[in-house]
């Protein structure tokens, strides 16, 4: 794509707005942007990077919308009442959304990877763009989350790669329904749960999603994935399942405490041994999804199996951010109940209790999850667990708070497991310092507030003394 506007986002530091910047940025385009948390000075070290990568910042108050040549890009979380919004409206702005600008860039590349599903995203995503790197291929790769591959001390905030080849590699969102703008070259169908949306609204996404597509990888082991596969002619489809037949089998699993390690059974093809940096089942079928777009996109099976023993992981995603006094703190983005399930499963393969501190993302989300996720958290903490929700993040604008952090603590009492509502953050984090003890593993989980891994590395501060 050309660039030849300028472009201004307004809630730049987000965390699909940042790795889109970047890109854009990389590209020669002039690109500048407001957010709510530079003007609070909250995250400086994240603002201080976009000023190093050649990105102008401004307040939020309207003044960085000079020109009715610049294109405006605002997240979904900005409302008109904000003053960029307003000065925008007055100057006549062409107006673009995030997924708007991301599925123009993704759609004019040559050879475009799109990773859909309600869960494993971000992780796919990355294992997609490491496996190309690595082989050469030089992708450009937009991700929700940043991936400790990229990770320099001039790029502390690799969510996006800039690179040179054609392929263009970017998870899509359905909880907007902006996945409909994607004409994928291959598409990536990780699994179909509940999560932001009726689960016939999501079938209908993901359907129409892989049906553009010239070849789809759709996970078995999910019964919707399934189905969807069986809509999908047999040239054009890459299957994988974890145990059972497919075109990509992972066998013999063996859990490691911070990695897992499988045989890899291709149609046709001898085992290959694979060893994953990152731990449990659910990444095996991450790993079996990015192998199979690999595939799709024309790479050997043995070089992308090959190549994905060499991914490090995404920042926030089971992330070990260290341990005091033999107590394990562990920073997680786990926020729906598949996510959060996967990462529940994967600590309890081994011995300790579990103290989960869970900030929901919203109070929306928790009225659509109350009953699966209630469900789930129910079935998944152990007898001597103990899960502490706070109130849900909450960052300004409207809000229906209809279902609330009590609500879902009351749910779950109620069963005799163990669940607290503390609804300051800084209290419950501080709770589960004081109660914790040697062989305890501390989680943080929550989504959309990047001060999470900070007050993980708190935490850890505070055993540590």
């Amino acid at each position: 794509m050309e660039h030849r506007k300028p472009y201004f986002f307004v809630g730049i530091g987000g965390s699909g707005m940042m790795p889109l910047a970047m890109i854009l940025a990389g590209q020669g385009a002039s690109v500048a942007g407001s957010d709510r948390s530079l003007d609070q000075a909250r995250l400086p070290a994240k603002f201080d990077f976009l000023k190093a990568s050649g990105i102008g910042l401004f307040p939020q108050d309207g003044s960085g919308i000079t020109s009715s040549e610049q294109i405006v890009v605002a997240s979904a979380a900005i409302e008109e009442t904000v003053p960029d919004a307003r000065r925008a409206a007055e100057l006549g702005n062409e107006r673009m959304t995030r997924a708007e600008l991301n599925a123009a860039l993704f759609n004019a590349s040559r050879d475009s990877i799109g990773v859909a599903g309600t869960s494993g995203k971000s992780t796919v995503t990355g294992m997609i763009g490491w496996i190309l790197h690595a082989l050469g291929r030089d992708p450009t790769v937009m991700n929700g989350a940043v991936m400790k591959n990229f990770v320099t001390p001039q790029a502390p905030f690799a969510s996006a790669l800039v690179g040179q080849g054609s392929a263009y590699v970017s998870e899509v969102d359905e909880s907007d329904g902006s996945i409909a703008l994607y004409r994928p070259g291959v598409a990536v169908l990780n699994n179909v749960s509940l999560d932001h949306m009726p689960m016939e609204r999501l079938i209908q996404l993901f359907g129409e999603f892989i049906a553009r597509s010239g070849r789809a990888v759709i996970n078995l082991d999910n019964g919707e994935g399934a189905l969807l596969a069986a809509t999908m002619l047999r040239d054009r489809l890459v299957t994988f399942a974890i145990g059972s037949a497919a075109d990509l089998t992972a066998i013999n699993l063996r859990e490691q405490r911070y990695g897992i390690a499988f045989e890899l059974v291709g149609e046709g093809e001898a085992p290959i041994a694979v060893t994953l940096q990152v731990p449990g089942r659910h990444n095996v079928s991450n790993a079996l999804a990015a192998i199979g777009a690999a595939v799709a996109a024309g790479i050997p099976i043995e070089d992308a199996a090959q190549a994905i023993q060499g991914f490090l992981g995404l920042k926030r995603r089971f992330e070990l951010v260290g341990e005091a006094n033999d107590i394990a703190v562990i920073d997680d983005f786990g926020h729906n109940p598949d996510k959060i399930a996967a990462t529940l499963d994967t600590l309890h393969a081994f011995e300790g209790r579990l103290l989960l501190l869970f900030q929901p993302h919203g109070y929306g989300p928790l009225k659509v999850m109350r009953a699966e996720l209630v469900a789930m958290l129910t079935d998944k903490l152990g007898k001597d667990d103990l899960l502490v929700l706070p109130d849900p993040v909450y960052q300004g604008g409207t809000t229906r708070r209809e279902v609330t952090s009590a609500d879902i603590v009351a749910d779950i009492a109620a069963t005799g497991r163990n669940a607290l509502h503390i609804p300051e953050r800084a209290a419950a984090a501080a709770h589960l310092v004081a109660i914790a003890r040697p062989g305890d593993r501390i989680v943080l989980m929550g989504a959309r507030d990047d001060t999470l891994s900070q007050l993980a590395a708190e935490m850890l501060a505070q055993l540590a003394h």
